[in-house]
């Protein structure tokens, strides 16, 4: 039986992700237009946008929950988008964490961690609880790892979620709008846990709202619309002096 071996990481200075003209339509509806990025090891890039501007398709293409339409993605030195791709394989290199939490009901914290770790990386139960209580720990939620989801709050239940996410090693995470369905009082936490993963040399794409975590935290800054990317800089240049004139619009209307 032959084995699925993981690529190798990409050299040094070679991007871990290299996006090549990716369009996604759903019918008759273009969502993505041609997006071409280079994410590189160790960086945060936010991604911005008004709703309906192909921010969450593009990490859903990412991590293959949806098959672009045409265009391609490297990852690793591998096109993700290829016939014979082991998404299973993407995804275990590849975390996501959502804006719903996703969590089992019937599940404690540190269950709801182990579970994927034993499915899929086929991990003995005793490693698999072991490193969720690691990671559970990391998320500040060491003394709840006993606790249901029903008896945590939404930002704990996020928090449980990334610590899911990060109990498979992935080599980059993808944050798509995790703190919209949260209540403001709670946000503070997840971002706390973001920003840390964020010190420690993560490689990190994040779709949110949060215009502080933007800033403050990520090494470049994105903003789509209409399925493109209208501009790409660094924080600074894109808050404080955009190229675009749309750009200049947006960061005035969510910072106004």
């Amino acid at each position: 039986m032959s084995k699925t071996t993981t690529p190798a990481p990409p050299s040094e200075g070679e991007p871990i992700i290299k996006i090549c003209d990716l369009h996604k339509s759903f019918g008759e509806t273009k969502v993505l237009n041609g997006i071409s990025l280079d994410i590189r090891k160790g960086e945060v890039v936010v991604v911005l946008g008004p709703s309906g501007s192909g921010k969450s398709t593009l990490l859903r293409c990412l991590n293959r929950l949806e098959q672009p339409t045409s265009g391609k993605i490297i990852f690793e030195g591998q096109d993700i988008c290829a016939a014979k791709t082991d998404v299973n394989d993407v995804r275990k290199r590849m975390g996501m964490v959502f804006q719903q939490f996703n969590l089992f009901p019937h599940l404690d914290a540190v269950h709801n961690v182990m579970l994927a770790q034993e499915k899929v990386l086929k991990r003995p139960r005793a490693e698999a609880r072991r490193i969720a209580l690691k990671e559970l720990e990391r998320v500040g939620l060491a003394e709840r790892s006993d606790y249901y989801p029903d008896e945590l709050s939404g930002g704990q239940q996020q928090r449980v979620a990334i610590a899911r996410a990060l109990s498979m090693e992935p080599h980059v995470m993808l944050f798509d709008e995790a703190t919209s369905a949260l209540d403001p009082e709670l946000v503070r936490g997840v971002l706390d846990v973001m920003r840390e993963l964020a010190q420690g040399g993560m490689t990190m794409v994040v779709v949110t709202h949060e215009m502080s975590f933007a800033r403050d935290v990520a090494d470049r800054v994105i903003f789509m619309e209409g399925g493109v990317v209208v501009e790409d800089g660094a924080p600074e240049q894109l808050f404080e002096h955009p190229k675009s004139e749309r750009t200049r619009a947006f960061i005035g209307q969510v910072t106004g």
